[in-house]
């Protein structure tokens, strides 16, 4: 049995892995929850009893021996196995390395300003953290190419696992009345998720329904506060807002719902469209055709669609959604039979584990053993900057996302 280590999680991915492992075994140690995160991520898992990376490295460094290796899908979680002296993968999902924070002031066409903007320290030092990784894996077709334009051995890894024990078409719904034909929009909404074609979508559908759209909206930065204020100022007449739901009640608003509101713009399908697809529900989600997902040894075209941006054909597609039964049917038999393939939990685990035990037949521990004067001068540096900078440079948002009593306990 291969003991993983795993720090951070995104989007419940490691969650669901460990679940589904045979071979291997996965322990998550997660960050503290806040905002959103409250929500959208399993509580069963155990937590950074601190916000300070000085703990955190400090709660690693007295359990690390107990594993053969370390798995990060975050950056902040490679912060983590780097200053603790880890073999750590890191594993990227979405759009991560295509903003990787060690590029100066790295930013997507859809906006103005960068995500993020750290000096060329911090830049340094993180393109350590990303060189200092044993092993790179990114899901999708170009986010893969980018990848290996910095790791030329990067793994690309398109299988996404799904629970279908808690994602299926035998789930209960919610017990709610429901007078038209409903569309879930569970996901947030801002312009990396496609906001503004939903936006410019929904006013031109001839057909009568709603849409139960969670008051999630992107908040990153000054730049995207301001635009979420905008659509949410300026909802279609079909929206309403309704509160963010708890991951164990998301398969219930499947079941509720008519068929689902997915991304409209990486060209992708992500965890939301997954989830809704294996629910057998129609989802809209646009699908750019230069697209392919690398499933089994070969390039398979996704199962979702439309295959547009373009408001007047998005507009027509959901009006077909609504309006004929047939058209529901075909749509919700072609997603499933392509997730089916692509998001099956045990292939998918049977792939990382293949993964696993390559990894340790190379590195025969989990410890990295660097130099102890070079990790000791990084760990200065970190704790130095955290003291200094981190500290009062997160305080405000810290104590926004999740209120000044947990913070108070949590920064002690």
């Amino acid at each position: 049995m291969i003991n993983i280590l795993a720090i951070g999680d995104t989007a419940n991915n490691i969650v669901v892995l460990q679940k589904y492992l045979k071979k291997s075994k996965i322990h998550l140690i997660n960050f503290p929850l806040k905002g959103p995160g409250k929500f959208t991520y399993d509580n069963n898992v155990e937590f950074f009893d601190s916000l300070k990376i000085s703990k955190q490295v400090k709660k690693i460094k007295q359990i690390k021996d107990q594993y053969d290796l370390c798995l990060t899908i975050s950056w902040e979680g490679a912060r983590i196995a780097y200053l603790a002296d880890l073999n750590y993968i890191m594993y990227f999902v979405g759009d991560n390395i295509h903003k990787a924070p060690f590029n100066k002031n790295p930013h997507p066409s859809y906006l103005k300003n960068p995500i993020h903007s750290f000096n060329w320290i911090e830049r340094k030092f993180l393109k350590n953290i990303f060189d200092n990784a044993i092993e790179c894996i990114q899901y999708g077709k170009e986010q893969s190419k980018i990848l290996r334009e910095y790791k030329k051995d990067g793994i690309r890894l398109d299988r996404n696992p799904v629970d279908t024990e808690i994602f299926n078409d035998k789930v209960k719904p919610i017990d709610e009345d429901k007078k038209k034909f409903t569309f879930f929009s569970p996901q947030r909404q801002g312009l990396e998720k496609g906001i503004d074609v939903i936006w410019k979508s929904l006013p031109l559908c001839k057909s009568e329904f709603n849409v139960l759209q969670v008051d999630w909206f992107d908040k990153r930065t000054p730049e995207e506060e301001g635009i979420s204020r905008k659509f949410f100022e300026n909802l279609p007449s079909q929206v309403k807002l309704i509160p963010l739901i708890k991951r164990e009640e998301m398969s219930k608003y499947y079941a509720f719902c008519d068929g689902v509101i997915g991304q409209m713009r990486a060209g992708m399908c992500g965890g939301i469209e997954r989830e809704a697809a294996f629910c057998k529900k129609p989802v809209v989600n646009y699908a750019d055709p230069k697209v392919t997902y690398l499933i089994d040894g070969m390039e398979m075209e996704s199962g979702f669609e439309p295959n547009s941006q373009d408001p007047k054909i998005v507009a027509k597609f959901i009006d077909n959604i609504v309006e004929s039964k047939d058209f529901r049917n075909k749509l919700v038999q072609k997603q499933y039979n392509f997730v089916n393939n692509l998001s099956d939990p045990k292939k998918c685990a049977e792939e990382w584990e293949k993964i696993f035990q390559n990894l340790v037949s190379k590195h025969k521990s989990i410890n990295r053993n660097s130099s102890k004067i070079k990790s000791k001068i990084y760990n200065l540096s970190a704790n130095l900057a955290e003291k200094m900078v981190y500290s009062k440079k997160w305080k405000v948002r810290h104590i926004k996302n999740m209120g000044e009593e947990d913070y108070e306990k949590l920064s002690k």
